[in-house]
């Protein structure tokens, strides 16, 4: 399977909300056109390289100009790796529900993009050219610096928005720090799926099989995020911290002495005794 047999848009962004009998045809040829664009730029990047491609090329190769690639898309690096408004809707919903415990909620949402991710693998003629396919677009991720760059800028949006959701769930401030360790932590394990599917990307395993190695190692990554979120949200009793009553002092990094004070030996300063 060359790349110019993959739908790269599928495959990046397969959850894509279905807008079949709701948009108009403007919206529809903006739609398609938008498509046009990331795919021809995906494939000239898979076979030449991301710096090798100019902008100039995937307009002409679209016939379209330079100017209307960059009024879809505002850099480079958005053709190949975009946010689908899908994925953070699902983020927001998912975890605004009060109903579901923060840490099931994530695995629900990496679940669904998984599941779609399968299923596209499943109408492909060629699996494992798909899948092959699929390795050569992480590849180039991988290998290109302003990719992964890009792709960090994407993690942090995904976490803010996940960080705003969870502050709102719990009636905490927007800057307190229990929603943005949750946040991360959660958003962690989006990464862990991604490197599974890097794992467990093998052309001579079914979809389903690859569905279940991965999954399976979602949740023993999540295992290790019970514990600590299971409490969240709790009662909003605190709020951010008020640095004009906060402790000035520096965390000691040191670890803790379980001995009496009377026993622990004396810490002398650095310039030594006074």
């Amino acid at each position: 399977m060359s790349a110019r047999t993959v739908d790269w848009a599928a495959l990046r962004a397969s959850r894509q909300v279905d807008a079949a009998g709701t948009e108009g045809l403007r919206e529809r040829k903006k739609r398609l056109m938008r498509q046009r664009l990331s795919d021809v730029a995906t494939e000239m990047f898979v076979e030449r390289g991301f710096d090798a491609v100019r902008v100039s090329e995937i307009a002409d190769a679209c016939g379209v100009s330079e100017k209307t690639v960059f009024n879809y898309f505002p850099t480079k690096e958005s053709l190949v790796l975009d946010l689908p408004d899908a994925t953070m809707a699902a983020l927001r919903t998912g975890l605004a529900d009060p109903g579901v415990p923060v840490v099931e909620a994530m695995l629900r949402i990496l679940a669904d993009e998984l599941g779609a991710m399968t299923a596209w693998l499943d109408t492909q003629d060629d699996p494992a050219g798909a899948v092959a396919a699929m390795g050569r677009f992480g590849a180039l991720i991988r290998a290109t610096p302003a990719l992964r760059a890009h792709q960090r800028d994407m993690t942090d949006q995904l976490i803010a928005a996940a960080a705003r959701t969870l502050a709102a769930r719990a009636g905490a401030g927007r800057d307190d720090p229990e929603p943005w360790i949750a946040a991360t932590a959660l958003l962690g394990l989006w990464q862990v799926q991604h490197r599974a599917l890097r794992t467990h990307m093998d052309a001579t395993l079914t979809p389903e099989s690859i569905r279940a190695a991965v999954t399976a190692d979602v949740r023993r990554a999540a295992r290790l995020l019970d514990a600590g979120l299971a409490g969240f949200p709790r009662t909003p009793d605190a709020r951010t911290t008020d640095p004009r009553t906060a402790d000035p002092r520096p965390i000691d990094p040191r670890p803790i002495d379980p001995r009496p004070t009377d026993e622990q030996p004396r810490t002398e300063p650095a310039d030594g005794p006074a």
